[in-house]
């Protein structure tokens, strides 16, 4: 295993500082979709009315049922149903959708996994 040089340390703790930590950490956003296509899903949270777009990778797989146990197709997600979703913004900054849990209603969050 190679060492990073020493030369190097200081390079590396600015660019580790400059980059903000909440760019690295997953997110949940808990609301009604408004808007679902190949491509994208656009959510609204009923409580604060904030809406977000999350984009979605092609061949996207991972929606689940509430407690985790049951995997979806994408075609299940549809228009007003409330969802939970894990998101993240590493890729170019944009928001993507990294998990949906379709959920039965408002008061339900996401089991532990």
């Amino acid at each position: 295993m190679k060492s990073i040089p020493l030369a190097l340390m200081p390079l590396i703790a600015v660019v580790g500082m400059l980059i903000p930590h909440a760019a690295f950490a997953a997110s949940t956003f808990y609301g009604i979709t408004t808007h679902v296509s190949t491509s994208s899903i656009k959510v609204e949270d009923p409580k604060t009315h904030q809406t977000l777009s999350f984009e979605i990778v092609p061949k996207f797989d991972q929606v689940f049922s509430a407690d985790g146990k049951t995997t979806y197709q994408m075609k299940a997600v549809h228009a007003g149903q409330y969802v939970g979703i894990i998101y993240d913004q590493k890729a170019l900054g944009m928001r993507h959708a990294d998990k949906i849990y379709l959920l039965t209603n408002a008061n339900q969050h996401i089991s532990a996994e």
